[in-house]
């Protein structure tokens, strides 16, 4: 098969109280052997933060993480000296390379929903950095938001991925055509829609092989995140 998908379903769903949170891939105390990630992807966590509460400060070294706020607001401070808040239509990268220490919490009386995501470096034991920017516009219309050059003006991060934001409205389509030598994961955001003859709904995942070539169409407003990597 060309593709694979993985459902929200069989995410693994875990409820702390204050912190609702989906592993699409093996992540603290979830372990399975099949999905300790794809390629340089390592972590996809869709998390729900309760007001006033959050994670405490705490260490992270050699990896990408990029945070994208679907719903609320996300406070950032870190040991690099930035202190910042994300929004929706905001999306956030910390290079821990060396090492870093942040803390993220949720300042507002609404719920904090967002997605966070763990890409592996192509080079270890570099100076670490942060970036914070607005999406670009994706209305319709793939949109580059991070890549290993910063084109387009994306969050560059040290590793071989692209990773691609698209905003379909409802009965609008896209495609996508995989170079034979890179791999995709494609991660649905919010909405339903196909793929190829495929039903996908927020939450779902899928592994794209080599030369595939996709078709998307929204079937109510939708957005999706693609990683296309070696």
């Amino acid at each position: 098969m060309a593709y694979k998908i993985r459902k929200s379903g069989e995410r693994k769903h875990l409820d702390h109280g204050w912190l609702k949170t989906i592993h699409t891939f093996s992540f603290g105390s979830y372990y399975d052997p099949d999905f300790m990630g794809f390629r340089a992807l390592r972590v996809i966590n869709e998390d729900r933060v309760a007001p006033g509460q959050g994670f405490p400060t705490h260490h992270h070294d050699n990896m990408e993480i990029l945070s994208l706020v679907l719903e609320g607001e996300l406070a950032h401070k870190d040991s690099m000296g930035n202190a910042s808040t994300i929004r929706p239509g905001e999306i956030q990268l910390m290079s821990a390379g060396t090492g870093v220490t942040h803390s993220e919490y949720n300042p507002s009386s609404k719920l904090a929903h967002f997605y966070q995501i763990w890409i592996e470096p192509d080079t270890e034991g570099v100076a670490p950095h942060y970036q914070q920017t607005q999406l670009p516009d994706s209305l319709n219309k793939w949109a580059v938001i991070a890549s290993k050059t910063g084109r387009d003006k994306s969050l560059k991060i040290h590793q071989d991925v692209e990773l691609s934001l698209i905003t379909l409205e409802k009965g609008k389509r896209a495609e996508k055509k995989l170079a034979l030598n890179r791999y995709a994961w494609l991660q649905v955001l919010e909405g339903d829609l196909k793929l190829n003859t495929d039903a996908l709904h927020a939450g779902d995942g899928v592994a794209i092989e080599p030369g595939t070539a996709i078709q998307l169409e929204a079937l109510s407003n939708t957005r999706v995140l693609l990683f296309d990597m070696k």
